[in-house]
């Protein structure tokens, strides 16, 4: 595989949160030589901020859990879109990444990634050739998802014409929910489309997303429902991938996925993947949320000792004080997710103080509203905040935000840069 060098990209510094008073570019890779740090305003705000240490810890508390249960873990990459995040899920011991798109796809693989499963279906020309493109490097190992013959049969006619075997999932749906296959019926339809294109369609397994239902019974019926889809087919001998696949997981539910599909992993004749995604940055919202009812309901995940940690923050500017119960600060929803939660201010720092303090919810600090590059932040009438004070705020939704940057800042305890990532949304 040629990997595409993204560290020789330049952080720009007319892009979003992260330029110098200079105005030449800087390679990515010198971020950590040129000492910046984020509370001597070397850097311009807002900005979005990744904490290494959380960072590193989330990497690896999910990994130890689908380790744990003896699974395989292909996390989510939608999430961050970041090839230098991709690689450090791949070095902590992932099997590969999923991914959503034939465009995200083709950044993984230009990102170094060898294995990715698109847990979506692959429709349109375009999208065909920029996968059968990909797909001429051996090194590449690529699958994506079937749940009608119409798109089984535009499958096998592009990729027999392009001379490339295309390794494909069944997926199964649910009524009322997203894509899948709802029945037997649609099932078995759907075998024959792919039988009928042997030699260019692998059927590789069975894959599904419990994260449309919301009952907990629901979704370990459907997941029942996958490990007997899947014991029928090894049985009869309709997998062409050996160990077939069998692939769950969104980040509410990972742990049900990992107790229900456990036991086939153990028989050794089915690769089980996981794709939680959001777990790398967690926040203070949705996912912090579903994590408390997942340390509430599984075991495995209690023992493991501290929890998912809140891994990414936005960093902004007060920039006025027009009354004095409201507080205006310099982002908005061209910077943050708003969709599961308004931002939450978390740390307060007036430069040249010595650090950042905690901001305690007792102190009825509250975001109530949004505009493109404005925040509007509720404060007790002589509350110790200025203009030029820097806030840092935790969110909800983290998906929502990365895919606001080009570029985003990793810093260390002692709020360093150590590196700038880049996305590719």
């Amino acid at each position: 595989m040629t990997m595409t060098s993204y560290t020789a990209a330049c952080i720009d510094p007319l892009g979003k949160g992260l330029g110098m008073v200079p105005s030449t570019s800087v390679p990515l890779e010198a971020a950590r030589n040129l000492e910046w740090n984020l509370l001597a305003e070397d850097v311009s705000l807002p900005a979005a901020v990744l904490y290494a240490d959380r960072i590193e810890h989330n990497l690896r508390w999910m990994q130890d859990f689908v380790t744990e249960y003896g699974l395989k873990f292909a996390p989510h990459g939608k999430t961050t879109m970041a090839p230098q995040l991709f690689r450090r899920q791949i070095e902590t011991g992932a099997w590969g990444i999923t991914l959503a798109t034939a465009h995200q796809t083709r950044a993984a693989y230009h990102g170094g990634i060898e294995r990715v499963l698109m847990a979506n279906q692959l429709v349109g020309r375009q999208n065909m050739a920029m996968i059968a493109e990909l797909l001429s490097d051996p090194d590449f190992e690529f699958f994506c998802l079937v749940d009608s013959t119409d798109g089984v049969e535009q499958l096998g006619t592009f990729f027999k014409a392009a001379g490339r075997r295309l390794q494909v999932l069944i997926e199964l749906g649910v009524p009322g929910g997203r894509t899948g296959v709802r029945d037997d019926a649609q099932l078995d339809a759907v075998l024959a489309a792919i039988a009928r294109h042997e030699g260019t369609l692998v059927l590789a397994g069975i894959e599904l997303y419990e994260g449309v239902l919301a009952d907990e019974q629901a979704v370990r019926a459907f997941l029942r429902r996958a490990v007997a889809a899947t014991q029928t087919l090894a049985r009869d001998g309709r997998f062409g991938r050996t160990p077939a696949i069998l692939s769950g997981a969104g980040s509410a539910w990972y742990d049900v996925v990992a107790e229900e599909f456990a036991a086939e992993s153990k028989a050794g004749a089915i690769e089980v993947v996981l794709r939680p995604g959001c777990y790398l940055t967690h926040d203070v919202g949705i996912y912090k949320r579903a994590q408390s009812e997942i340390l509430a309901r599984n075991p495995i995940a209690r023992k493991m000792g501290e929890a998912l940690l809140p891994a990414l923050q936005l960093w902004a500017y007060v920039q006025s004080i027009p009354e004095p119960d409201r507080a205006i600060v310099g982002f908005g929803k061209r910077d943050a997710a708003f969709d599961a939660g308004m931002p939450v201010p978390a740390r307060h720092y007036r430069p040249g103080s010595d650090a950042p303090r905690e901001v305690a919810p007792s102190e009825g600090w509250e975001v109530t509203g949004m505009m493109d590059q404005h925040a509007y932040l509720r404060i007790v009438p002589g509350a110790d905040l200025k203009v030029g004070d820097m806030l840092a705020f935790d969110i909800s939704h983290p998906c929502l935000t990365f895919d606001k940057w080009r570029q985003l800042l990793i810093v260390d305890d002692r709020y360093r840069v150590t590196e700038v990532v880049e996305t590719f949304f």
